[in-house]
Parts: structure tokens; C-alpha cells; sequence
């Protein structure tokens, strides 16, 4: 028996996907028609005899996480529980505090997979992989390729190239260790629960020694560091590291982050075209009396399109969404309520929860994909602001409930919920 856990942090996390997190918490926000974990779920549903998944963060319980969960049990005939944590724990403290709950049913091992990366994820051949390291294997890393430059902002792996034992491991190191980095999908076996231990009884005795010496000094018992936060990578992969039990499986497929507005667009385009293959049922196609459909687009069924209006490539159109006549969308997601009225133009853009963009408007953005020039280059996170203070170009980004008027363009902008705009905006960030 199999279970796999999905990491999806919380509310504090998530800042660089504001004004969108503002409205639903980021793990559901939807990419390609469906939430971000939906795609997490989905993979797990094609492994044979995984039986349970559990979803742990620190999200207090709310309607959209609860009805999320019943629809995702009822579709996947899957059981599929939410574990809060009382504080952010970290990417392994949370394993660590719910492990009665993991352990549950014996499982002979379990995926652990970060909720804030997307991809086509290969967990079938991470099982096979796993299972043809042996017994003394505690853990597999899905890694994958990226540039040199790129590397030094991932976690990095060095293999020993003929059992991919990882030898070496080196978090967002300041200098060039490898290009193999860290996807944030993992396969463990409940041995790792041994290596989880020893970390937490090191923090335990290093906060009791911090507090002993702390406490001769008045005031300074803020300062103490919590005993139940574990890091996967800097705590329980480095120590691992050459030890024989820490594997890497590389993958050549898609895979990237959702750090930001940007990156959903990004993983949107790569999920619909996933859906080729997996899901063709999905994309919408080109027929009489219909919009015409460039490229991969999904269209939600509950969603009004005119027939004289042109989408793709890479679009999604949400719920309930009305799309007017003459319009033009291209790699963009639509969400739910919205409405698009005539002839507005609608680019590498985000237009959030029933808002509204007017006649003949024009709402445009700036991609920010990797250089297809460098083989694995990954999609790159780039500061808001420029060093003098400027807000960097970017897909632009409509909040929910933004009124846009008519005749006007919205460039390279953020626009908070509930705006009535009155002009046109370029490089804003519109309070």
C-alpha cells in the first residue's frame, strides 16, 4: 500500500501570486480549468494501489479547501484528508508531527510533493526507480536539468552517475555544485522517519542549551528557536547525502515553480499541452457556429463565447465566463464570472473573479519565459522592482471584481480587487 502527502504551506507564503491569493488560497488556484493540486492528485490517482492522500499545511479549514476535497474524493475514488498544522513546521516538520497519521495502514512507502511546483510528473517510473534501489534505499529526489546560472537558485544534487546515489547535496549553493536540482517531488520510505527523528531530538537539545544561556540574559527569550521546525533539504538531505539511502531519479519532462502570477501562465500553456495527450477531451476544437481556436484552449462548459471571437494560443476560460463578440484572447487565463466585451483584446494576462474588461480595451503583459536558447533553462522569478525602483515588466494581472472601462489599455500592471478603473495604466501596480 502507497499514500502521498501534498505540501501547501499557507497564508503567509504565497506573496509574489498577490492580488490572486488574496481571493483563494494559492494551492487552489485554478491553472488549465483545474486547481494547481487537482494536477497533484490526478498523478497520484494513476498509481496502482495508492490508497490515501493527505494534504498538509497550515490554511485554516474554509468552504473552497472543504469542497475541493469532497469533489477530488468523489472524482478520484481516493480518500483525501486535510492535516493542519498549528505553526508552519517546515517541509519536513509537518511529516514529522503527522507521522502517526502516514504511518497509518503500514504503507510500504509514500510520495511527499510540494504543492507549489507543476509538471508532468513521472511518479510511476520514481516507484520503479525506487524499488530498484533496494531495501537500503530511505529516499528518492526527482531532479531535473537547468542551466549553471540557473542551478544556484535550486537545490543541487551530485551523483555518483552509475547508481545515482546522491553523494553530495548543496541548497541554493553560492557556488556551482551541479545542474541536476531538487523538482520538490520525493518518494521515502518510513525508514526516513529514523533521519526525522535524530533531527528533532538535535532540536530539541540545541533549543534547551540556546534557552539555558538565553536565560541569563533579560529579554532575549524571543530568540528561541522553534524545536518542531524540520527542513527537508537543509536538515535531513544534506546529512543524507553519501550515505548510500539518498537516490535521484531525472526526468526529462516538464517541470517548473508556480512562485508567481507569471509561472501560472507558464504551467498553464505546458498543462493544456499535456492535455493532448491525456486529456484531448479538454481542449476545445474549431467547428461551425463556434470561436475559432488557435492552438490549445480549454473552455469551461458553463462558459458564453461568441462565435466570432478568436482564442489561443494557451488560453482558459473559466466558469460562468462571458466572452463578447470580436474578442481576442491569447495566453491568458480567464476565471471564473469574468466578462470580456466586445472587441477587447486580452494578452499574458491574468483577469481575476468577475471583473469586467470594456469595448475595445486592451489588458497586455510581458512573458517571462526561459531563454530558448540555453538547453533546460527554467523559468526565471525576477524581482518585482528594478534596483531605481520600478515596477519590471510582467504578465499584467486584473484582481477580482475590477471594473475596466471601455477604450482604454492596461500594460504590464497589477490591478488590486475591487478597482473602478478610469484610464489607461502602464508599469503600475494600481492600489
Amino acid at each position: 500500500m502507497l499514500k502521498a502527502i501534498i505540501l501547501v504551506g499557507g497564508p503567509m507564503k504565497g506573496t509574489r501570486f498577490r492580488p490572486l491569493s488574496l481571493e483563494l488560497p494559492k494551492p487552489l488556484f485554478p491553472v488549465a480549468g483545474f486547481p494547481i493540486i487537482y494536477h497533484h492528485i490526478e498523478a497520484c490517482s494513476k498509481v496502482p494501489d495508492l490508497r490515501e492522500i493527505l494534504i498538509i499545511g497550515f490554511y485554516q479549514p474554509n468552504d473552497a479547501l472543504t469542497k475541493f476535497i469532497m469533489q477530488a474524493q468523489l472524482e478520484f475514488q481516493i480518500q483525501i484528508r486535510y492535516l493542519q498544522e498549528y505553526t508552519a513546521l517546515g517541509t519536513a516538520g509537518g511529516l514529522y508531527h503527522f507521522r502517526d497519521q502516514i504511518l497509518t495502514g503500514n504503507p510500504e512507502m509514500f510520495f511527499v510533493m510540494n504543492a507549489d511546483v507543476c509538471g508532468d510528473f513521472p511518479l510511476l517510473d520514481m516507484l520503479k526507480f525506487h524499488r530498484e534501489r533496494g531495501p537500503g534505499a530511505y529516499g528518492t529526489i526527482l531532479g531535473t536539468e537547468a542551466t549553471r546560472q540557473q542551478s544556484l537558485t535550486y537545490g543541487c544534487m551530485f551523483e555518483n552517475k552509475d547508481t545515482h546515489e546522491v553523494l553530495h547535496y548543496a541548497e541554493k549553493p553560492e557556488t556551482f555544485v551541479s545542474t541536476t536540482i531538487n523538482c520538490g517531488i520525493y518518494l521515502f520510505t518510513p525508514h526516513i522517519f529514523k533521519t526525522l527523528e535524530v533531527t528533532f531530538k538535535k532540536n530539541l537539545e540545541d533549543n534547551y542549551n540556546f534557552c539555558d544561556i538565553n536565560s541569563r540574559v533579560p529579554g532575549f527569550d524571543f530568540l528561541t528557536p522553534s524545536k518542531e521546525v524540520i527542513r527537508l533539504e537543509q536538515d535531513i538531505f544534506i546529512p543524507m547525502a553519501g550515505s548510500g539511502k539518498l537516490f535521484v531519479y531525472t526526468t526529462c519532462r516538464f517541470w517548473s515553480q508556480i512562485k508567481s502570477a507569471g509561472a501560472a501562465v507558464y504551467a498553464n500553456r505546458h498543462y493544456l499541452a499535456i492535455y493532448r495527450d491525456t486529456h484531448p477531451e479538454r481542449l476545445a476544437k474549431n467547428s461551425e457556429g463556434s470561436p475559432k481556436i488557435i492552438g490549445d484552449v480549454f473552455i469551461h462548459p458553463t462558459a458564453t463565447v461568441h462565435p466570432t471571437a478568436v482564442l489561443g494560443p494557451n488560453v482558459t476560460i473559466g466558469r460562468g465566463v462571458t466572452v463578447g463578440e470580436g474578442v481576442r484572447v491569447r495566453e491568458t487565463i480567464i476565471l471564473e464570472g469574468a466578462t470580456l466585451q466586445p472587441h477587447c483584446c486580452i494578452l499574458h494576462s491574468i483577469v481575476g473573479w468577475h471583473s469586467t474588461v470594456g469595448v475595445w480595451s486592451r489588458v497586455e503583459g510581458t512573458p517571462n519565459d526561459p531563454n530558448p536558447n540555453k538547453p533546460f533553462a527554467k523559468l526565471e522569478i525576477p524581482e518585482m522592482f528594478s534596483d531605481d525602483g520600478k515596477l519590471n515588466p510582467s504578465i499584467t494581472v486584473i484582481g477580482s471584481n475590477v471594473q475596466v472601462p471601455s477604450e482604454v489599455i492596461i500594460l504590464n500592471s497589477i490591478v488590486l480587487p475591487h478597482k473602478d478603473l478610469n484610464g489607461c495604466y502602464k508599469n503600475q501596480i494600481i492600489l
